[in-house]
């Protein structure tokens, strides 16, 4: 049986698939929520084994990186996501196991639950390709990229990968908003990167890198 929650901000989509999907003999609805705070609480509580995000919600990403954090148990799958390779790209960088795209069926919907929920990703093989590519291109120059950031780059993309705009990082470190843009035009062209979505993608591929760096030099595992 699969726990599910469905989280959307318009109640009217996230109840008519949990009336859907609850008449499933596999799935069982253990709750749906908005994307207010509270409500996202509530899902990591029901720590269901997946969690279905509607894409096209305000503040979708950092919903999904919030469930990443608070609950990395929870295999988020998003929906109605325009099967383009930019906008698919980012539900990987924000830690979707899978995506629905807009113009899937409630069989393409019951597919991808029940593959993320086994463990694995629901993403086309084209895509998967592209993940891998964007992948190892960014973990080859990891560490020398970040030995040419300067200690205040760094701190300003570990808040580009916290969700913070460029006012709010300013407000952190105390620092003009003139000032921040600079910094993060030149993060940029240091890592080679266009965005800033790709930015915090690097900070996490840099910090998964040195967990794996450091289990492997624990002499307890």
């Amino acid at each position: 049986m699969i726990s599910l929650a469905i989280i959307s901000d318009i109640r009217l989509y996230r109840e008519g698939l949990a009336e859907v999907l609850g008449r499933q003999p596999d799935v069982r609805v253990v709750g749906t929520a908005g994307n207010d705070e509270a409500s996202v609480r509530h899902i990591v509580q029901a720590a269901p084994d997946v969690a279905l995000l509607d894409m096209a919600m305000p503040a979708s990403a950092s919903v999904a990186r919030t469930l990443g954090e608070s609950a990395p148990g929870i295999a988020v799958l998003a929906l109605g996501v325009p099967e383009t390779e930019p906008h698919v790209l980012a539900c990987a960088e924000v830690g979707a196991a899978g995506y629905v795209p807009r113009e899937g069926n409630l069989q393409d919907l019951l597919d991808g639950v029940r593959q993320v929920a086994r463990g694995e990703a629901h993403y086309s093989p084209r895509l998967v390709a592209v993940l891998l590519q964007r992948f190892a291109a960014r973990s080859a120059p990891c560490e020398p990229a970040a030995e040419r950031l300067t200690s205040r780059e760094l701190e300003v993309v570990e808040l580009i990968d916290q969700g913070l705009t460029n006012k709010e990082i300013g407000e952190r470190l105390y620092i003009e908003l003139a000032t921040v843009k600079n910094h993060v035009h030149n993060i940029l062209e240091k890592l080679h990167l266009r965005r800033r979505t790709e930015a915090a993608a690097w900070v996490r591929a840099r910090r998964d890198i040195a967990s794996v760096v450091l289990q492997d030099l624990d002499p307890l595992n």
